[in-house]
């Protein structure tokens, strides 16, 4: 089939500005339609504009500049306020593939406001207020087909000084194992003041937390085209506030663009600011609603579901034949849709034998994923294959050959980072990939910014510190509970996140801190279109019947999502629905046990299946009815309900 964006509806409204005096005089009043969300836009007396935010009549954001700095022009500064739309009532609906909700409605008043600059270019910004979400984006308009080129944003945040943050240090370029940062593999920096300096002093990336007053706020942003750079969080003090700053010279495709680039008109992606409660802030969708609709692509081939994968236990000397041979069956056992066969597969397998497995793996319904180092010279790894999809025309003869021999998808490992150049080549292999119904998954990567709206084959990344490197260290070990407590708030609430959770029985050389229920919590917890389990057969062989069972049945693709309760990298309780079942997972990220009560109210049947950790390494089950109240958890421990 087609996916059609039929469903798509833009409904216009006018309403009316509003006019008040503040910091700079006359400004702009914008609100949400609940009335729970304003802004306030202003110019300062040097023709700086800036706004302030405020979510149920408390400031959460003080003053906040906007604005860009062209090659030659300056539109942050000595702009003068031009004109002023009335407000647009957006409502747009859409669905997705894979994720915490199928079917997404987004309502949001959008106002644009134009400021004039004695260059003759207008910057005109958007600003979208919807029930739990601000956004803004620029727009640069001048003569029609002229090149510009962004050098900079004037873009901050500027917190109250009572804020504290949950933030990800941005690593430097070229660091790390055959110099491949950054890759978003960094461990957040956890309740910190807003002004703390980065330790590895290149600022922090999406998306970051923070708390003020009684507010959250989730910041990132999205609909991350292909002419522009992604870029980071970094605190500046000339503007009291982070600002949104640039990548490093380095991070490029060879000899290509670092800064955004392109003609007039020319727009940026939008900056997002998630505001509310906490369950209103891991419940947002505001990733997905302003990203780029679904490009026009067969969507037949897009489907989610769990795999196995022998390399994250197993490492290097198991991608062979006999071990991948192996886990299709283990994968069909299971009746998970994909198996991964990892690095130097073309050299230890080969092509030929690869057909083999991939015939085989087709008898027992399950596709297999085939992993590409993405690298060109910016980084030394020598694993394979390597430099086939550096350009258009290689990538597309490598997918046709794939698409032949049957391969459900490829993960691409290894990129360079967030200059223009780069983010257009993750574009670039999205759309060649989409040609040939070929799903992808990218490691060693930047954050998605919503692209798996874009491109419905974008079923995963990682841009995270997961599991594998919790294999590595035990120091990451040590981290892990905390470390899952967070992500539920932070880098898994807009994009899908390959953690490549789940070691139920042990891992090499570590000693896993972690529970077995912990653990089993983790797929139900993380969302990611085709989610790595990292368990091998030998460790799920020792599970009882019914956590094999109940593995069998879990979905990637949910439609409806609720925080029960939580606080990030301490604890966090989820429910999530598919249909008329419900799963509700709670996992202990600290060393103290804890009782909780689950309020079960949202679910018309409350019988079921808890799973709970009872001093053993295998989890416990037992029935459950409405008599339910308490559930007691271990340090560092977890349930499971289904129900």
């Amino acid at each position: 089939m087609k996916h059609s964006v039929g469903n798509i509806m833009w409904l216009f409204v006018l309403t009316t500005f509003l006019f008040g005096c503040g910091p700079g005089g006359s400004g702009v009043s914008m609100t949400n339609q609940e009335g729970t969300l304003r802004a306030e836009l202003y110019l300062d007396n040097e023709g700086k504009p800036f706004y302030q935010l405020f979510h149920k009549d408390s400031m959460v954001l003080d003053t906040s500049y906007v604005g860009l700095v062209l090659k030659d022009i300056d539109l942050s500064k000595g702009l003068t306020l031009d004109k002023k739309q009335p407000a647009q009532e957006i409502v747009e609906s859409y669905t997705m593939f894979h994720g915490k909700q199928k079917d997404i409605s987004y309502h949001a008043n959008r106002y644009v406001v134009t400021f004039s600059s004695e260059s003759g270019l207008l910057l005109e910004c958007h600003f979208d207020l919807s029930e739990t979400g601000f956004a803004f984006r620029y727009k640069v308009l001048g003569e029609g087909g002229k090149s510009v080129q962004v050098v900079e944003e004037s873009t901050s945040y500027g917190f109250p000084g009572n804020t504290v943050s949950w933030m990800q240090p941005m690593s430097k370029a070229k660091t790390g194992w055959s110099e491949t940062n950054p890759s978003y593999e960094e461990n957040y920096q956890m309740e910190i003041p807003v002004d703390k300096p980065s330790p590895l002093d290149e600022g922090y990336v999406y998306p970051a937390l923070f708390h003020t007053g009684e507010s959250w706020l989730l910041v990132s942003e999205t609909n991350l085209h292909e002419d522009y750079c992604g870029t980071r969080l970094m605190y500046e003090e000339d503007k009291k506030g982070l600002a949104v700053t640039f990548p490093q010279p380095v991070e490029v495709f060879t000899g290509r663009e670092l800064l955004p680039k392109g003609k007039l008109p020319f727009t940026t992606p939008w900056r997002i600011i998630s505001v509310g409660d906490l369950d209103q802030i891991v419940e947002s969708t505001l990733g997905t609603d302003l990203a780029a609709p679904a490009i026009d692509m067969d969507t037949t081939p897009v489907k989610g579901g769990l795999a196995t994968w022998s390399w994250v236990l197993l490492k290097d000397d198991k991608i062979d034949y006999e071990t991948s041979h192996q886990f299709i069956d283990y994968a069909a056992s299971m009746n998970w849709p994909y198996t991964l066969i990892d690095v130097n597969w073309d050299q230890k397998i080969g092509y030929d034998r690869m057909q083999e497995l991939v015939d085989y793996a087709a008898s027992k319904n399950v596709k297999v994923i085939l992993w590409y180092n993405s690298s060109g010279d910016w980084n030394s790894t020598e694993y394979t294959p390597k430099s086939k999809l550096l350009t258009s025309k290689d990538r597309r003869k490598e997918f046709a050959r794939l698409k032949e021999m049957g391969v459900g998808g490829l993960k691409i490992d290894f990129f360079g980072g967030d200059g223009q150049s780069m983010i257009a080549y993750y574009h670039g292999i999205l759309k060649d990939a989409a040609d040939f119904g070929l799903l992808i998954n990218f490691h060693g990567a930047t954050l998605p910014r919503g692209w798996h709206r874009t491109y419905p084959n974008l079923m995963t990344m990682e841009s995270i510190k997961g599991e594998e490197f919790i294999t590595f260290d035990q120091g990451n070990a040590d981290l892990q509970p905390s470390h899952s407590a967070l992500l539920p708030f932070t880098r898994n609430v807009y994009d899908p996140m390959d953690f490549t959770p789940m070691v139920l029985d042990s891992i090499p050389n570590i000693d896993r801190r972690t529970t077995t229920t912990f653990e089993l919590a983790l797929p139900i917890l993380f969302t990611s279109g085709i989610q790595h389990i990292a368990e091998i057969p030998q460790g799920m062989a020792k599970m009882p019947e019914a956590v094999v069972h109940m593995l069998r049945q879990v979905p990637v693709q949910w439609d409806e999502t609720k925080l029960l309760q939580g606080y990030p990298g301490k604890e966090v309780i989820m429910a999530r629905r598919k249909g008329t079942e419900w799963y509700v997972v709670g996992i202990n990220g600290e060393g103290t046990p804890k009782t909780w009560t689950i309020d079960l109210s949202f679910a018309e049947n409350k019988s079921g299946t808890l799973f709970y950790d009872d001093g053993t390494k295998i989890p416990a089950s037992k029935k459950i009815d409405d008599s339910l109240s308490e559930i007691q958890v271990e340090p560092y421990g977890g349930f499971v309900i289904r129900i």
